[in-house]
């Protein structure tokens, strides 16, 4: 158990190292400043060139928002028709048929989203060549989509009074050349050389140690791993994803693939600081967050290091935790931080069957999801966050009777409905979607009779994560859910669509506006908001809205499994 643990510390304090000096770099690369990656410019400026983009050209914050919806619609359309005919297509060696309209419809908006919903199984369920020219590129374009968002957030906050917030579309291109492509060049690399497959050929056929004859699914599956990871968009390859030996082959590629989850939203925190030049607001941000990561870490971990109750009462010993749906190779204190990381990051690759975990496991990760500010995605976890930020200011303006102010602009009515309602939007969309599918459940109109494999509490569970993991752009899911249907391919799908860019669009506006107003300098009576009892206000803010918003589902769902296991 000691060692488990010691692995889990590693994973984390690995990540902080190497986090600080990354945001650093961040910071540096959209600011203009030198960074060891200029001579790549020679090659940005012919993709500009190519596709007629002025990158000096400044855009207001309505324009970065057209140009962001303009591009994603045309990337859906693309991914939309690749998917239903792949079948027809090349790099297809093991003749893999076509989606049909509806999972082609879920899938195109999964990826576009950066949640990476997966109704299909992986290696079966996609060829080569939408595997690549479909899935893999939508990881890169969709996660540099959310830090262009942020990053127009960061203009708007360092300046005193302006309209000048970038270039939308420099700040695409870069996040792909400076950051997401030659990080996950590193990570493909790691992840080759221990034995992730590379290459084009189909499936092979091998002999176990048991004596069984099976055909192991191949490809160029290294590449898209590394950003899947990277980009906290997490479809795997492979349909079980990291479980799978291929995709996630040991211990050392366990420790680099959860680092990689957690690198870039940890270091976008720190890149805010340093962009802004208040870097003590960043660290009251980042302490905020992994306080909350760090409480369900510790949920998560001691409940499958104590094992299943129920596995218990069989008289069974559980030396090594609870071990079902998990891999011996990675252990169980190592698979429920992973559970943790990759629900607080909406990324949704996993490397155990969420489904298999302990109820309190799967409480705490839905509640990560819920929350959904907890470092959150590339890019939209810190717009989410600043979402609760501004509802914090408001708050606690009111309560020292002064007119909220945040980094000296005035936070108005405005700025405040729309915050209020992107705060909103989220357990709604939660919270109704999982209403409908109980109804439609009760009711007997599911498709083929019944889509639950289980019944009861852990049954309205697998709903409430399936719409949870929707909402969050995680992508996740209790697979006892059978959700390769109609109605899930199409109410999540619509769930996707709004809850990803209603949350970009909200924070960018909040942001322009703020930015256009007058600059009010500081004085001894402003709200300061760089100080640890703000950050315990906004923790505060944060707790009472999941806890108030959510508590009622988590009881009829995982916190009720938990009591009738005893």
């Amino acid at each position: 158990m000691n060692t488990a643990l010691s692995g889990v510390i590693a994973i984390f304090a690995l990540t902080l190292i190497l986090a600080l000096p990354l945001g650093r770099y961040i910071a540096k690369v959209f600011a203009g400043e030198k960074t060891w990656l200029d001579f790549l410019a020679p090659f940005e400026r012919g993709i500009y060139r190519l596709c007629g983009i002025n990158p000096r050209e400044e855009m207001n914050w309505k324009q970065h928002l057209k140009a962001l919806l303009t591009i994603n619609l045309l990337w859906f359309v693309y991914a939309f028709f690749l998917l239903i005919f792949q079948g027809s297509l090349p790099l297809n060696p093991d003749w893999n048929a076509g989606q049909t309209p509806d999972l082609a419809f879920n899938t195109a908006i999964s990826f576009l989203v950066n949640c990476n919903l997966q109704h299909y199984s992986g290696e079966s369920g996609l060829t080569y060549l939408t595997q690549l020219f479909v899935v893999t590129f939508l990881q890169f374009v969709t996660a540099a989509t959310g830090i262009a968002a942020l990053v127009v957030v960061f203009r708007a906050l360092k300046d005193k009074t302006t309209t000048r917030l970038g270039n939308f579309w420099d700040i695409l291109v870069k996040a792909n050349t400076r950051l997401l492509i030659p990080l996950a060049i590193v990570v493909a690399v790691v992840l080759v050389f221990n034995g992730t497959p590379a290459s084009y050929e189909g499936r092979d056929t091998v002999v176990t140690l048991q004596g069984d004859t099976v055909d192991v699914s191949r490809g160029p599956a290294a590449g898209m791993i590394a950003i899947k990871q990277l980009g906290t968009n997490g479809g795997g390859w492979f349909g079980v994803n990291s479980s799978h030996p291929l995709e996630n082959p040991n211990y050392l590629t366990n420790i680099v693939e959860t680092v990689s989850i957690l690198l870039i939203p940890v270091a976008l925190i720190f890149a805010f600081g340093f962009y802004i030049r208040r870097r003590k607001l960043s660290h009251v941000i980042f302490g905020v967050m992994t306080l909350g990561f760090v409480l369900l870490c510790a949920v998560s971990i001691y409940a499958e290091m104590q094992g299943n109750p129920a596995i218990d009462r069989l008289g069974i010993a559980q030396t090594s935790g609870s071990m079902e749906g998990k891999e011996v190779r990675l252990g169980a204190a190592a698979s429920a931080f992973w559970g943790i990381a990759t629900t607080a990051t909406s990324n949704g690759s996993v490397n155990a069957m969420h489904d298999s975990m302990t109820p309190l496991s799967g409480g705490a990760q839905m509640l990560d999801m819920m929350i959904n500010a907890l470092y959150g995605g590339v890019g939209v976890g810190l717009l989410n966050y600043f979402v609760f930020l501004i509802i914090a200011v408001f708050i606690s303006g009111l309560m020292v009777g002064r007119t909220p102010e945040f980094l000296g602009h005035k936070v108005e009515a405005r700025e405040i409905k729309i915050a209020a309602l992107i705060a909103l939007l989220h357990p709604f969309l939660i919270l109704a979607g999982t209403a409908l599918a109980s109804w439609y459940q009760v009711h007997g109109y599911a498709d083929s009779g019944n889509w639950l494999n289980n019944p009861g509490y852990h049954g309205f569970s697998e709903m409430l994560y399936e719409y949870s993991s929707a909402a969050a752009n995680n992508g996740s899911g209790f697979e006892g859910l059978g959700d390769n249907n109609i109605f899930w391919n199409v109410s999540t799908g619509f769930v996707l669509i709004l809850s990803r860019f209603l949350p970009i669009i909200g924070p960018v506006a909040i942001a322009g506006l703020l930015a256009q107003k007058k600059y009010i300098p500081e004085s001894a009576g402003t709200l300061k908001t760089d100080t640890a009892t703000f950050g315990l206000m906004t923790f505060a803010v944060i707790l009472i809205l999941a806890a108030l918003s959510f508590f009622p589902a988590l009881v009829l769902g995982p916190i009720a499994e938990y009591f009738s296991l005893y």
